[in-house]
């Protein structure tokens, strides 16, 4: 070899004289002497194994084409939102069918950022929530009562 090892692989011949036959690598040794040294220690069930092996080699199938990717970079783990829309902790029409007064009195028992949540959630202002956020309690229920009203009477 071009390092200067020695190899040894078995060659297999034919009583009949068809196609002789070889093995694969069997031995690395540092020197011609060492691999004949390693022949002397060939068995009959080594050779078996050999003649196997040079009848059915092993086939290594090819890589299959593996196609490149779409993205750059795996998905964010956390996705986040600009505008995020809130949850509600009531729904305002249903309240408001069994009448506005019970709709005003339970929106008077929300924080403002309730309130706001409110609105948003069923789009009952067009403001953005930095403006509907400064204004008061009593504001924000006017606002959900007006557009909840102006909702349904235009269904009616």
């Amino acid at each position: 070899m071009p390092d200067g090892l020695w190899q040894g692989w078995i060659e297999f011949l034919s009583a009949d004289g068809s196609e002789a036959l070889r093995s694969a690598r069997e031995t690395t040794q540092p020197n011609r002497t060492d691999v004949e040294y390693w022949a002397t220690g060939l068995t009959n069930v080594y050779l078996e194994g050999s003649l196997q092996r040079a009848l059915k080699p092993l086939r290594i199938a090819p890589d299959p084409s593996v196609p490149p990717p779409i993205f750059d970079g795996p998905a964010a783990d956390i996705e986040e939102l600009l505008d995020p829309t809130p949850d509600a902790i009531l729904n305002p029409f249903s309240v408001y069918r069994k009448g506005e007064g019970i709709l005003r009195n339970q929106l008077a028992a929300f924080s403002p950022w309730h309130l706001v949540n409110i609105i948003r959630a069923h789009g009952l202002s067009a403001d953005p929530p930095s403006v509907l956020s400064v204004l008061p309690a009593a504001d924000l229920i006017e606002i959900i009562v007006a557009g909840v009203r102006h909702q349904l009477t235009a269904i009616e």
